[in-house]
């Protein structure tokens, strides 16, 4: 090694001692005829004297230092003289005195800097991210990435699991999200995908009688890329023989609560994760991701609506719509160019509008409230009483505001929830550090597709109904209920799975009801029906997003802040400047031919 010491590691029981050190230059800066150079490596940094009375060589040397050049340093480890101290480093109580030094490699001078924690454009970053990778914040990021997926692979090892790496190239099925396709050479006109998922692998490790399998898998989604996500992922892929819906809930959340207690003890956790079904989610945040950190809960006030003389929200509920909204604590002051704000925000989301009511006065309770204390667009339609009904629903006080929604059911629960969230963040209501996970359960097995009017699946096909649902996917399949759960956490999904189905003919049925033909099954999926028929036994798992999960331990706001070389927003990679052109012959070989646009 170029090295006997880490810069980060070194502290007064080193004082003495003669180390050597490499790494690279954080500053550099004169003072009393000494240079004092900030030596960083991966483990932190160390204060470096360079006194020409020690070393005159090394004093020369140091004077041609930049910052980032990479240099190693021989030296004693002494003692800070009294009141130079830096408590702001972990080795601020020493300093190393050089004695011979070496510039190992030069640098250009960077193109933002590296030893400040400064705001840089993120495709520059992208662009340079081995640089950026220097940084601090970088740093911690990935060494929180590490030590969370070592705890995972300990974790499940210790509890039987066994990891199994499945195939990058496979075959293209449908199952969600566009394929990434990668053409054959040695079968032109012929393509293998990139997996969206390992699901039919795992399901086939079963088959072969693994019973506990997981793996840190590379996932690929050719879809839009956003704050969230990525068109490459991680995922813990798990899954589990002979097992029902609890064993897998509570294994997962004994491994997410004992994996954020050790690498980020500061972090407070609900525990119990509550078990939410879909329909009470959605009745009462609009999402089936919730930011449990904070109430504001929507609440539907059709009932009283139809009753009222405001046209729009009469018509809405004439045409099977709904009315709801929320409740914001102390906003009835708002000014005509908030209220204009949140109007925007309201219909940029597809809603015709937003109807608010300020609750003003010093009444002591609704029932004090008077007509001169109400200010709405919609005051004229309302009696008193039915206000006072709306505000009651709410468990409104003197000085609140209402925020109300009308239209399809659908449409006003997505704008509601993307409101509670922006007045979640207004009124800073999410308790800081405050994990708030839960499981959501009890999803439709189907849904309709709105433009072909077909039925689709809410999870994936492999999904198992409920207990007593299976009659109902010849009387009534969106009736049935599902096997299916997710882990959110802090208004994130970040996992989802189910009870597999294991029987050839059930899962037969299962296609058939989303319209595929009986030659389509065989050619898209008849590998793991014919799987099935031998042995499957009952099966189950969970897909837990690496990426979202860090994210959110490193309080970050974007998953590109904890992958060492993400794409940018427009799914390009900066700094291989990927994708990018390939040769002619290169195509030929692939059989390929570009069309021209």
């Amino acid at each position: 090694m170029l090295k006997t010491h880490t810069c980060g590691e070194l502290n007064k029981k080193h004082i003495g001692k003669k180390v050597t050190l490499a790494g690279w230059v954080d500053r550099r800066r004169e003072h009393g005829g000494l240079t004092f150079i900030d030596l960083r490596d991966r483990e932190g940094i160390v204060q470096v004297v360079f006194n020409p009375e020690k070393s005159k060589s090394s004093h020369k040397i140091a004077g041609e230092m930049r910052n980032e050049y990479v240099i190693s340093v021989d030296g004693e480890v002494t003692p800070r003289p009294p009141g130079t101290e830096n408590p702001r480093l972990a080795t601020g109580e020493i300093e190393v005195i050089a004695q011979n030094t070496a510039i190992l490699n030069p640098s250009k001078t960077p193109p933002f800097y590296i030893n400040e924690e400064v705001e840089v454009d993120e495709n520059l970053r992208l662009k340079y991210r081995y640089l950026d990778l220097r940084r601090e914040r970088m740093q911690k990021s990935l060494l929180l990435r590490h030590q969370g997926i070592k705890f995972i692979r300990d974790f499940l090892s210790n509890r039987g699991f066994i990891e199994v790496e499945t195939p990058i190239l496979i075959k293209s099925t449908p199952e969600g999200a566009r394929d990434y396709l990668v053409p054959s050479r040695v079968h032109p006109g012929k393509f293998y995908a990139l997996p969206q998922s390992p699901q039919q692998v795992k399901q086939l490790l079963m088959v072969a009688g693994f019973e506990k399998y997981f793996q840190i898998a590379k996932c690929f989604r050719d879809e839009d890329t956003r704050a969230d996500r990525q068109p490459e992922f991680t995922q813990l892929d798990l899954e589990m023989s002979f097992v029902e819906v609890d064993d897998i809930l509570n294994l997962i959340e004994e491994l997410l609560t004992s994996m954020v207690e050790k690498i980020r003890p500061d972090l407070r956790l609900t525990k119990p994760f509550p078990r939410l079904s879909y329909a009470e989610v959605m009745e009462r945040y609009g999402t089936d991701k919730p930011d449990l950190r904070f109430a504001l809960e929507l609440k539907d006030l059709s009932d009283i609506a139809s009753q009222t003389d405001f046209s729009v929200f009469r018509s809405a509920v004439a045409k099977g719509g709904k009315v709801k909204g929320i409740c914001a604590p102390g906003c009835a002051g708002y000014s005509r160019s908030q209220l204009d704000e949140l109007n925007k925000l309201v219909q940029s989301l597809g809603a015709g509008g937003l109807l608010t009511i300020s609750l003003g006065g010093s009444a002591g309770s609704v029932d004090d409230l008077t007509p001169e204390m109400i200010k709405s667009a919609a005051a004229k339609y309302l009696t008193l009483d039915q206000v006072k009904e709306i505000a009651r629903r709410f468990d409104a006080a003197s000085g609140d505001l209402l925020l109300i929604v009308a239209g399809k059911p659908e449409l006003v629960d997505m704008t509601l929830s993307e409101l509670r969230q922006e007045m979640g963040r207004r009124l800073e209501l999410a308790e800081p550090g405050l994990f708030a996970f839960a499981f959501v359960i009890d999803f439709p097995l189907f849904e309709r597709d709105e433009k072909t009017g077909r039925w689709q699946p809410k999870h994936h096909p492999f999904t198992s109904p409920r207990d007593g649902d299976e009659p109902l996917l010849d009387e009534a399949p969106e009736k049935a209920y599902s096997k299916h759960y997710d882990i959110v956490c802090n208004g994130f999904e970040i996992g989802g799975g189910s009870i597999r189905i294991h029987s050839s003919e059930l899962q037969r049925k299962v296609f058939r009801l989303l319209g595929y033909a009986d030659d389509d099954i065989e050619a898209l999926f008849g590998h793991l029906l014919e799987a099935f028929d031998y042995g499957a036994p009952p099966h189950g798992g969970i897909a837990i997003g690496i990426d979202r999960l860090m994210m959110l331990l490193a309080g970050e706001k974007t998953i590109r802040e904890v992958i060492a070389f993400p794409k940018n927003q427009n799914a390009a990679d900066l700094t291989f400047n990927a994708p990018s052109s390939v040769n002619k012959e290169q195509l030929d070989e692939l059989h390929l031919q570009l069309r021209e646009e």
